[in-house]
């Protein structure tokens, strides 16, 4: 009996430990952008990062970016909550902690996206919206393989809502409709201002514009449409720097909040 127990817990704690090889361990030193599938621009991440370390400081609510190249044999929706929960995404106790979550397509997986809200956000972000910013504002754009603005278009709209620029019952109206909310003339601001913010450090080994514009900025210049956004991408523009991170530091790490299965997600 006692050989049989000893079995038992030996093999518990091999499948204990392969489930938790699962889950990334939070970033040391923490961060909110965690581009693991390597799919982001690398001058966005650092910008992204900065922003969204601002919005933190201003507000409390914690939005993070994940991306992942494998879930493993979760479906999207349960590996977001339980990232999420193990990282302690947002405050404890305000629980107003998000998750991006994206898996990008390969040739043999489909493209997955999720947006999980902590509790004290589902009321500010319900799944239908979450929903909605996946499907209209995220998925068009990762079809084109442009993970970098369809990321940005998804925390922009997140940033509004949580600010209260506007209701979540406001956001589908304007979005009822074929448009997004979010225009095309905002993307190319956002996609130039990282771009001014990489050739800043860059500018002692280049000489050419042409040679260091990416080419997701050109995609984007020859994509977008001329649709309205009555934001005006003010969600990249609250702080000191060209996206408002400023200069205070990085992020000091997760606050221990709570997500309780509230959002949704899509795929491609």
């Amino acid at each position: 009996m006692i050989r049989l127990f000893t079995s038992l817990m030996v093999l518990l704690l091999m499948v204990s430990s392969t489930s938790g090889q699962d889950f990334p361990e939070p970033p040391q030193p923490p961060k909110l952008v965690n581009d693991f599938a390597g799919v982001i621009e690398s001058a966005a991440v650092v910008a992204l990062e900065k922003e969204l370390v601002a919005f933190a400081r201003q507000t409390s609510t914690q939005i993070a970016v994940v991306t992942i190249s494998d879930l493993g044999d979760y479906d999207v929706s349960g590996y977001a909550f339980e990232l999420a929960e193990k990282w302690g995404i947002g405050q404890k106790g305000k629980d107003n902690g998000v998750l991006i979550l994206v898996q990008p397509k390969t040739a043999d997986k489909r493209g997955q996206a999720f947006i999980a809200t902590g509790y004290g956000l589902e009321g500010v972000v319900p799944d239908a919206v979450a929903n909605r910013i996946v499907d209209r504002e995220m998925i068009p754009r990762f079809k084109q393989n442009d993970y970098t603005g369809g990321i940005i278009a998804g925390v922009s709209v997140l940033m509004e809502l949580t600010r209260g620029e506007y209701t979540a019952e406001g956001y589908m109206k304007k979005t009822a409709g074929s448009g997004s909310v979010l225009g095309g003339m905002g993307i190319i601001i956002i996609f130039f201002l990282i771009l001014l913010t990489s050739l800043g450090r860059q500018r002692a080994r280049h000489s050419s514009l042409g040679h260091d514009l990416p080419f997701w900025v050109l995609l984007t210049m020859l994509g977008s449409g001329s649709r309205n956004h009555s934001g005006s991408w003010g969600s990249f523009s609250s702080g000191s720097g060209p996206f408002g991170g400023g200069s205070g530091g990085g992020f000091g790490g997760f606050g221990g909040g709570s997500f309780g299965g509230g959002g949704a997600g899509g795929s491609w």
